[in-house]
């Protein structure tokens, strides 16, 4: 039986990775509370202590905007805390799952972004993931990095569906931009995907990157559009009335973000066989997932 090292157990994929990963090995599981990210030290005991077979690394620095404030901090947690995992991997021979995004891509493709395009990260945060991405591939002769994209779930504070619910209680109009384009990725069917890379790849040593996401592509605006609609039909105390799409220009942030970034699924389709379901499908499964829980 597998022993299976989960980071990240509190994040929105952490939490739909630890049932299903407990039916599979002995699990244990740390949030940031339990191991801090940003202590290599703590990082090399952990992983010694508990000599595991699997390593996943589902914990990251998350906040896009906030990284360009505190890029040390993004780089302790996305840069330097997989190279450590990488290198605690190797020394006892594990497996390493490392997750990672959308954005190490400069968004200036037209068309969706195979594992064997160029990264070029334009933020902080893209960089910082960059750099975790690296590390893995320098240090570590058996790995899996996964990238993945607009991420939610019902699990975890932030994320835009649960944003957008919030707003849309207490506003009549929002505005969204229309004019960055990605996949909506639902964290159920991401740990679904981490599951079937476990079950179907080698035991022997793989250096392999994959891109997963839902299927279908959309702006923030099409998303933000689609939640209310499916919030509406559940019952969700929804009073917003309206919704404008507006240009990135108009609604700045301290960070940019690509324009374009939709991930190709071609490579992981033919190793789990099936493809990953449409974004709108597995919106409206969350959603009823969350109004269960109200």
């Amino acid at each position: 039986m597998n022993k299976i090292l989960l980071t990240g157990k509190n994040g929105q994929l952490g939490k739909e990775l630890q049932p299903l990963l407990s039916t599979i090995g002995e699990l244990i599981a740390f949030g940031k509370d339990e191991l801090d990210l940003s202590n290599s030290d703590q990082i090399r005991d952990c992983v010694q202590k508990h000599q595991p077979d699997i390593i996943i690394n589902a914990g990251a620095y998350t906040s896009v905007d906030r990284a360009e404030s505190e890029p040390e901090l993004a780089h302790a947690v996305n840069s330097n805390a997989p190279t450590i995992l990488a290198e605690s991997a190797e020394k006892i021979g594990a497996r390493l799952f490392h997750i990672s995004t959308d954005y190490v891509f400069d968004g200036t493709k037209n068309k969706p972004y195979t594992e064997q395009d160029k990264t070029h990260p334009i933020g902080v945060y893209g960089r910082s993931k960059q750099g975790g991405e690296e590390g893995i591939k320098s240090h570590c002769n058996n790995y899996v990095i996964l990238r993945t994209a607009w991420v939610y779930g019902v699990y975890g504070k932030g994320n835009f569906v649960k944003t957008m619910l919030r707003l849309g209680q207490e506003r009549e109009e929002l505005k969204v931009v229309f004019d960055q384009v990605g996949t909506p990725t639902w964290t159920n069917d991401i740990a679904k995907a981490i599951m079937g890379l476990i079950a179907k790849l080698p035991s022997s040593p793989v250096q392999e990157i994959y891109h997963f996401t839902n299927s279908g592509v959309a702006s923030w605006y099409d998303f933000s559009i689609a939640i209310f609609e499916e919030a509406k039909v559940l019952h969700f105390p929804v009073t917003v009335h309206r919704v404008s799409p507006i240009p990135t220009e108009e609604y700045p942030t301290p960070a940019k973000r690509p324009a374009y970034s939709v991930l190709s699924g071609e490579k992981i389709g033919k190793i789990l066989g099936t493809p990953p379901p449409q974004w709108r499908v597995s919106l409206r499964e969350m959603l009823t997932q969350l109004s269960t829980q109200k």
